[in-house]
């Protein structure tokens, strides 16, 4: 395993939509371990592939259960609202406040390409939808409600949905 660049905000990358994964190869398995190495180094809860700048539909998610894989991920449902503060990798050393859905429900392939229904609510609901907007191109900060501000070490304990 090896850690992964991560591309900040400003890097093209970034806004383009992803591919879909067709097969998982051992270079797939390889990216998804360095993913998951990576999202833990930089302590984070999530991290979607092209945050490495790999434009595939990719995304590891951590948020205190271990680890799992979203593969081509699609949302299903979503209800309820949560407003919170959010941060992620790509734009580090900031957060802003953003309204998601209180609950998500989620097909997607785990790395074994079989199918999986993964439902979250609160901090996991945010995650999920946080990194899929990835896939498809967009940073959090497209949906902050009032101005970006710089982390404090107070946002460091509440903020436990960087990703």
């Amino acid at each position: 395993m090896a850690l992964r660049t991560i591309r900040v905000m400003g890097d093209e990358v970034l806004n383009k939509v992803c591919k879909p994964v067709k097969e998982v190869t051992p270079r797939i398995k390889t990216l998804i371990e360095d993913m998951i190495e990576t999202m833990y180094d930089a302590e984070g809860v999530g991290l979607a592939a092209p945050q490495v700048g790999i434009l595939k539909r990719i995304v590891v998610i951590d948020v205190g259960e271990g680890p799992f894989v979203m593969i081509n991920p699609r949302v299903l449902e979503t209800s309820g609202e949560q407003t919170g503060t959010e941060g992620c990798l790509s734009v580090p050393g900031k957060c802003g406040i953003v309204t998601r859905p209180e609950y998500a429900k989620v097909l997607a392939y785990n790395e074994d390409m079989e199918p999986v229904e993964i439902e979250g609510t609160e901090l996991k609901a945010r995650a999920m939808l946080h990194e899929i907007d990835h896939l498809d191109g967009k940073l959090y900060v497209e949906k902050v409600e009032g101005e970006l501000r710089d982390v404090t070490e107070e946002d460091e304990y509440e903020q436990e949905d960087e990703a």
